[in-house]
């Protein structure tokens, strides 16, 4: 019986070309399209949860507002993981991580004998890091790695890359940073299990040097809010109860400190294995991806594969006609509505098994396209986990039945005395159910049109809208080593054809400035001070940003010391901007001196960091010798790009010799900052064209089915008179209609959904009418011309051929 199914379905398949090769395309566009947006989800899910103790591994995140600023982030104060495990009995180890860019030293240089080179993945930790993180020993011990002072474990890509095929256990490299240099010796050489919220290249003890002494003596329970801190819970501890002790354990040990700064603090705790789908947390290692993004992909992933079997159902059931007999013939002679069920079943399980096996090679030759779109590394391990062959037997299931249940149970209930007489009429409810799965299709693909157009509109206003400084025709330069002066490099610099500016900074524009703290005016204290961001600069800094002074001046000669403030700070601080040049402003750092600061200018706001948030206080601090100057910014005016760099480079190599030589442009630096919402754009935009394209392949389909079924019909009309413009007209109008409920119901929907995606921005567009009247008529359009080609058709067919059996 089995073996009948499956021959009767091959034949009709093979029988009906047309209407198999629509189909088979459609499931395999689609099923590409979910297979790697699946995959792409479960990666973004996967991270951290590889750790051997996963499920009790929690990061201690800080919530704390001082004078107004409200601060998320993924970092805590350095005494407060080691306050918890001696606290709370519950807390069975815990360690910290430090990110050493808050002190400048964004990149390390690794050198052992001639071989050096930079890397930006280190990350400095105490030694009890691999009693919680899990990874593959090569070589040492995970125990007492990082116990000894100036140890340092390597993960085996760098270590190879630093060491070739010497042996690198018990050698010692020289590490160089904005922080100094150190001598360490390498104690263990690992290899990474699985993706990690904390990737790292280089891992460093604390136990040893300049910034590990910097952190061990930190007893902030206020401020600090600078290093990522994890506790490992014990077996059955209630980590929800232990929440709530946090806000007692908080105050037991930093009242004092929290009301000095005037600052409310919380302390949250967050399980290791959402840290990665945790988006919107300041300070994070690596980028963070939204649930909820990942949620839309996801949805995303079903409806197109729902689109493909949309297409199925339409064009079985409008085609049920030309099944009539069979079925007819097939219950005269015994057969069941059971067995008509279990055959159409295996028909439409036939198509989609066909479908996956064109998808899989099909993904395989796309899969680098998709990876540069969403900027992955995703591969199809098809014999590596069993879980993907699970996956991919449920999506065959699941797509054969789902395409095929409706036409199985609708064709089934024919009668077999009715149809056998030629008493049979297309269904009224299949023809409504037809109209209905089009209006879907076509009001998710107006949807999806709708946010390509008002994502790439704020992507267009992110790009162009005034920052507050010039990011065109900027050149950045950074050096991560200390004890290299380039004071000469920007003299020589300024010398150049072409180069208008040159300024020195310690933090880059376009990027989160991690310095930070309370400043006040004469009567106030650091409890009611603004919370205000700090960049150390040189005198050059406003000519070459092309930040606007609106009162003051400008730093000069002599003005080490002295601060441009923003508006923002100015307001903050109670200060009339146009009066604020010579007040003096004040700090505090812990119980040392207080820190005198003199204005001599007020600049016009400007958005450092990204347009997701507010301008923050904001000052320029004067400081030209300060050695912590490692972004070197430089304004041009040349056209010729390629010979002007050139020239740096020679500059460069003259000055800071042995030391890679690396320039990127501001404007591109800045537009990294919306990697998640290009990312987002391409993505939409990708499978939006695969998704309209779908819904086309089945309004192809059910227009060749409309115009043959209506033949008779036009073949009449023409004898009438009709021209070819009224017939097309004609038989277009059903399905411009379904596009127009489409419409209808596709507007309220996406603009609920953009409106939500576009609140994540302090700064963005309005949403125009035009942006949805765009995506209704690009809709119709590509609906109307892929109806056209089967209404033209038969338009200008011949009535005598339609009418010659009447």
């Amino acid at each position: 019986m089995l073996r009948s199914y499956w021959k009767t379905a091959i034949r009709f398949l093979l029988h009906n070309k047309t209407f198999s090769l629509i189909n088979v395309i459609g499931l395999a566009l689609g099923t590409v399209c979910c297979i790697y947006i699946l995959l792409y989800v479960h990666e973004q899910y996967s991270y951290d949860r590889h750790e051997a103790h996963a499920a009790d591994i929690y990061q201690i995140i800080s919530d704390f507002s001082i004078t107004g600023d409200h601060h998320q982030t993924a970092t805590s104060s350095p005494p407060i993981a080691e306050a918890m495990k001696h606290d709370f009995p519950e807390v069975a180890q815990y360690t910290r991580a430090f990110n050493a860019a808050i002190f400048g030293a964004d990149q390390h240089m690794l050198k052992y004998k001639e071989r050096s080179f930079y890397e930006k993945e280190a990350l400095f930790v105490d030694s009890t890091f691999f009693q919680l993180f899990t990874y593959r020993w090569l070589e040492g011990d995970a125990a007492s790695a990082l116990m000894a002072p100036y140890s340092v474990v390597l993960l085996k890509p760098t270590a190879e890359k630093l060491f070739g095929a010497e042996d690198p256990l018990g050698k010692t490299i020289l590490i160089n940073n904005k922080a100094g240099e150190e001598h360490l010796r390498v104690t263990g050489v690992v290899e990474a299990l699985g993706r990690s919220h904390l990737e790292a290249n280089v891992f460093i003890t604390l136990n040893s040097g300049l910034i590990g002494r910097i952190i061990r003596r930190n007893q902030g329970w206020a401020g600090g809010n600078m290093i990522y801190s994890y506790v490992l819970l014990r077996q059955g501890a209630d980590a929800r109860a232990l929440s709530g002790k946090l806000g007692p354990f908080l105050r037991t040990h930093g009242e004092q400190q929290l009301k000095a700064l005037g600052m409310h603090k919380e302390l949250h705790l967050l399980p290791i294995s959402v840290v990665h789908t945790t988006a919107g947390l300041e300070v994070e290692w690596s980028r963070s991806v939204s649930a909820f993004f990942l949620s839309i992909l996801s949805l995303i992933a079903v409806l197109i594969q729902v689109i493909a079997c949309i297409n199925f159902m339409n064009l079985m059931t409008a085609r049920a006609f030309k099944r009539a007999k069979e079925v007819g013939v097939r219950k005269v002679i015994g057969a069941g509505r059971g067995n008509l069920i279990r055959q159409f079943l295996g028909e439409s399980l036939l198509l989609s098994l066909v479908a996956i096996v064109l998808a899989l090679p099909l993904l395989w030759l796309l899969m680098p396209w998709f990876n540069q779109l969403t900027r992955a590394d995703i591969t199809l391990a098809l014999a590596g986990d069993y879980r993907f062959w699970i996956v991919l037997s449920g999506l065959v299931v699941g797509t054969g039945l789902l395409s095929g249940s409706y036409p199985a149970f609708y064709l089934s209930a024919f009668q077999a005395a009715r149809v056998m007489k030629g008493n049979f009429t297309n269904r009224v409810s299949a023809v409504g159910l037809r109209r209905v799965l089009v209006i879907f299709q076509f009001s998710l693909s107006i949807i999806l049109i709708t946010s390509i157009v008002i994502i790439y509109s704020q992507l267009d206003y992110i790009k162009k809208k005034d920052l507050g400084f010039d990011r065109e025709q900027k050149v950045v330069f950074n050096s991560y080593s200390s004890g290299v002066d380039l004071r000469e490099f920007e003299e020589e610099l300024r010398l150049l054809p072409g180069v208008k500016a040159v300024t020195a900074t310690n933090s880059q524009l376009g990027k989160k400035i991690m310095s930070d703290f309370n400043v006040y005016v004469a009567g106030g204290n650091m409890a009611t001070g603004p919370d205000a961001k700090a960049m150390m600069t040189d005198k050059y800094f406003v000519r070459a940003a092309g930040v606007h002074l609106i009162s003051g001046r400008d730093f000069g000669e002599n003005d080490s010391g002295r601060v441009l403030i923003n508006e923002t700070l100015a307001r903050r601080l109670s200060l009339d901007p146009m009066k604020a040049p010579g007040t003096r402003m004040y700090s505090n750092y812990g119980e040392g001196a207080t820190f005198s600061f003199e204005i001599v200018g007020v600049i016009r706001d400007f958005n450092v960091g990204s347009l997701h948030e507010q301008v923050d206080p904001f000052m320029l601090i004067c400081d030209p010798k300060n050695p912590s100057l490692c972004t070197i910014m430089v304004s041009c005016s040349s056209v010729n790009y390629r010979s002007l760099l050139a020239q740096m480079e020679t500059v460069w190599r003259r000055n800071a010799p042995g030391l890679p030589f690396e320039a990127a442009f501001l404007d591109e630096e800045v537009q990294r900052q919306y990697e998640t919402e290009i990312i987002l754009g391409n993505i939409i935009n990708c499978f939006t064209l695969l998704a309209v394209f779908i819904s086309c392949l089945g309004l192809f389909g059910l227009a060749a089915f409309s115009a043959e079924q209506r033949s008779k019909e036009i073949g009449i009309r023409k004898v009438l008179g009709a021209r070819v413009a009224g017939i097309t007209a004609l038989l277009s109008a059903d399905f411009l209609k379904l596009v127009l409920l489409s419409f209808v119901i596709a507007t309220p929907v996406a603009w609920w959904c953009m409106h939500r995606w576009l609140e994540t921005f302090a700064y963005r567009i309005t949403m125009q009418w035009w942006m949805f009247g765009f995506a209704g008529l690009a809709a119709a359009l590509v609906a109307l011309m892929t109806v056209s080609f089967h209404a033209i058709r038969a338009a200008v067919g011949s009535p005598v051929r339609a009418l010659r059996s009447e």
